[in-house]
């Protein structure tokens, strides 16, 4: 998995590649942490347009992110889901109650 992150105007983009599975959840739940507890970064998007494949690890990092996202008045918005991620999103409900966008155009216009 790779994590590539863009910043502008108290917002930040991350570019999710890869799996994001029980070698690599701690990785992306550490970047995404540190942005809205640390940073207290208002709007946080995840692109998950280059991810493959997500497994409850994965899944239990953005319920993660979006507790604290809540918790310190931030918004943390999805994108790009392929097939399989969202259709994990879809068995697990998840996509109830995140913020899922087909593109960062959308997203971004939320």
């Amino acid at each position: 998995m790779q994590i590539a992150a863009r910043h502008s105007e108290n917002m930040a983009i991350f570019d999710i590649s890869g799996d994001i599975d029980l070698a690599n959840s701690p990785t992306m739940r550490k970047a995404l942490l540190g942005e809205i507890k640390e940073k207290h970064t208002r709007r946080v998007f995840l692109n998950l347009k280059g991810v493959r494949y997500i497994d409850s690890s994965g899944i239990a990092s953005l319920v993660e992110g979006l507790k604290a996202a809540r918790d310190n008045g931030a918004r943390l918005i999805l994108y790009g889901l392929n097939a399989s991620v969202r259709e994990v999103m879809e068995l697990s409900r998840l996509q109830k109650i995140f913020e899922i966008y087909d593109s960062e155009e959308q997203a971004l216009a939320s």
